[in-house]
């Protein structure tokens, strides 16, 4: 009981820091984009207070159940977190939203790096993982593919996200007559219509799903890799990391989509995402084991921050 206590006192401060930390950071590099009335700078704060939880308490999730420590796991929660909250939803910014002030997207970028460069030490500092301190074995997804192995399932991560994106993406985002007006788009009427219009309208569109596909893909493995249990835990991990982590911002009011627009985008993606992090773990998983880790595999572990 006391274990618990301390650790639900942990995330509580961890979950401050956070909030302490995004709100410094935008404050100092969006301060002149921040005109916003008391209601409104009101509301932001509390929809900060709420997306500092969610992101802090699956993150907490995730340096906890893992089988690294150190500076190590300090490296991976900064490439989760910077890699989910910032480099992966920045690129599709830059790919549709053409409106935004000159140098808001490198800014953006850069408060992302120094909050996940500011959080992850002192996640895994506050957390007690500065050296391992688990059991001396535990099983642990096995990731040893060949290189047809990796080839394939890869590939078929690819077309299943994919596939994934464009319907929710139709059915979900552009059923909405305030998505459409804002990207300047209309509904051809169906899916299919919608999906022969995606060469011609936005040529580059599949290709960059392609690539976000295996960059998630590469996120999910250093989860997988990093997580003790089995692939049910290492899907779910990977699942709430890909939707709350990703899209718990759109909760933050913006000068830059209307919150009709976000609140779209938010039910849009967080449903499309967390299934896509289940699939992923399930493709990477056909055909594999749990191994079981000996007490030499933790030794690298003991580094201390």
């Amino acid at each position: 009981m006391k274990t618990k206590l301390t650790t639900i006192a942990r995330v509580i401060i961890l979950i401050l820091l956070y909030f302490i930390c995004f709100a410094a950071v935008s404050g100092v590099l969006f301060s002149s984009t921040a005109e916003q009335s008391t209601p409104e700078q009101s509301n932001a704060a509390v929809a900060l207070l709420v997306v500092s939880c969610l992101n802090t308490v699956v993150l907490a999730y995730v340096v906890l159940r893992s089988n690294w420590a150190g500076w190590k796991l300090v490296a991976a929660v900064f490439v989760l977190m910077f890699g989910i909250t910032t480099v992966m939803p920045q690129i599709e910014t830059a790919y549709f939203i053409t409106r935004l002030p000159p140098g808001i997207l490198p800014r953006i970028i850069l408060a992302g790096a120094i909050v996940a460069a500011i959080f992850s030490p002192l996640a895994v500092l506050i957390l007690g993982k500065r050296k391992h301190r688990g059991p001396n074995s535990i099983d642990h997804p096995s990731l040893n593919l060949s290189v047809p192995e990796w080839t394939w399932k890869v590939a078929l991560i690819s077309i299943l996200y994919v596939i994934i994106y464009f319907t929710f993406g139709y059915f979900i985002a552009w059923q909405n007559a305030a998505v459409r007006a804002y990207y300047g788009g209309s509904d051809p009427g169906s899916f299919l219509a919608q999906m022969m219009n995606v060469p011609r309208d936005t040529p580059w569109l599949l290709p960059l799903q392609l690539v976000r596909a295996m960059l998630w893909t590469a996120l999910a493995v250093v989860v997988i890799r990093m997580l003790k249990g089995g692939w049910w835990e290492a899907g779910l991990a990977v699942a709430l990391l890909f939707a709350v982590v990703m899209n718990s911002q759109l909760l933050i009011p913006n000068a830059f989509m209307p919150q009709e627009v976000r609140m779209v985008h938010l039910l849009e993606t967080a449903s499309s995402n967390f299934l896509f992090g289940l699939l992923i773990v399930g493709v990477l998983s056909l055909g594999s084991t749990p191994v079981r880790a000996g007490p030499e595999q933790f030794t690298a572990n003991n580094a201390r921050l």
